[in-house]
């Protein structure tokens, strides 16, 4: 392979255009006396209806090209210092906030690993919920009739409304954040890590309520995970990330079953709590080689 992965961003399905694409995009986080690259040279590519997985171990950058795509890199310590982000056609690379907050919800809005972190701990989740509705869907004249038609969506009964985020379970939590996403009617849905911490039976569950609403509604989605079982499951394609670089990507079965970059393989094996030959379980190394890139 050469030391520069060039993405493999796929065949479009039936003339499918990009919905999201980031071109050579390079992330830094600054201090007073020093900077670190936190994304370098990361190009992906998501068009209407597909599912698309970004994979890698916790440190590689996953989360914050996901936050990039969204404008939500914190303002005063991470900066876009190269590269480009287009949504819908839009050049947004240099958008601000207010242009921003335009663009968030539709056509792309994103549900965050801890529900608890994003959901208002004072105010029932029907009123965010409502919120959410009354920013980005204009066309919607009875609000609550939509909070309704969403908590039915996420197949949360009516009575979820009154409720507050800390009477509610992990499960039900991440399905309130899903209801607030798809209350702006996105056409391509950010899923940054949605099973983070729930139980084996809610974490299906939520896997295929995801399916379910891709489904449904036509949507794309963009799912950052380690989870490399749900990965081959639910994504037709695949980029593999790894110190901040994409080292992989193609169509998921076919990186998944054969594998070119040492730390896909790595990756894989890890997953599968593979063991070496005296016992020990397999592990990544912490970087490769010049040469094995």
């Amino acid at each position: 392979m050469s030391n520069e992965h060039q993405p493999d961003h796929g065949v479009a399905k039936n003339g499918a255009k990009p919905l999201l694409q980031t071109e050579g995009l390079r992330v830094e986080y600054r201090s007073r006396n020093d900077s670190v690259t936190a994304v370098q040279n990361v190009s992906i590519v998501v068009r209407e209806g597909e599912s698309v997985a970004l994979v890698g171990e916790s440190g590689s950058g996953k989360s914050t090209v996901a936050r990039a795509m969204l404008g939500l890199l914190p303002e005063r310590i991470a900066r876009i210092e190269a590269g480009r982000i287009t949504i819908d056609g839009h050049d947004v690379t240099r958008y601000s906030n207010r242009q921003w907050e335009d663009m968030r919800g539709h056509p792309v809005a994103m549900v965050f690993q801890d529900p608890l972190s994003y959901l208002n701990p004072v105010m029932r989740v029907g009123r965010q919920i409502a919120e959410s509705v009354e920013r980005h869907d204009k066309a919607t004249k009875d609000v609550q009739a939509r909070v309704a038609e969403l908590l039915e969506l996420v197949r949360l009964p009516s009575t979820a409304a009154r409720s507050y985020p800390h009477e509610l379970s992990g499960g039900m939590r991440q399905r309130v954040l899903l209801a607030i996403a798809l209350g702006c009617r996105p056409r391509l849905l950010i899923a940054d890590e949605p099973t983070t911490a729930l139980d084996v039976t809610t974490q299906a569950e939520i896997l295929t309520l995801l399916r379910d609403l891709r489904q449904r509604l036509g949507m794309a989605m963009l799912l950052i995970s380690h989870d490399l079982g749900v990965v081959w499951e639910e994504c037709e394609r695949v980029y593999v990330m790894f110190r901040s670089r994409i080292v992989e990507s193609g169509a998921t079965q076919q990186v998944l079953a054969t594998p070119e970059h040492p730390y896909t393989r790595g990756l894989i094996q890890a997953a599968q709590a593979a063991r070496s030959a005296d016992g020990r379980f397999a592990t990544i190394e912490g970087e490769y080689s010049t040469a094995q890139d």
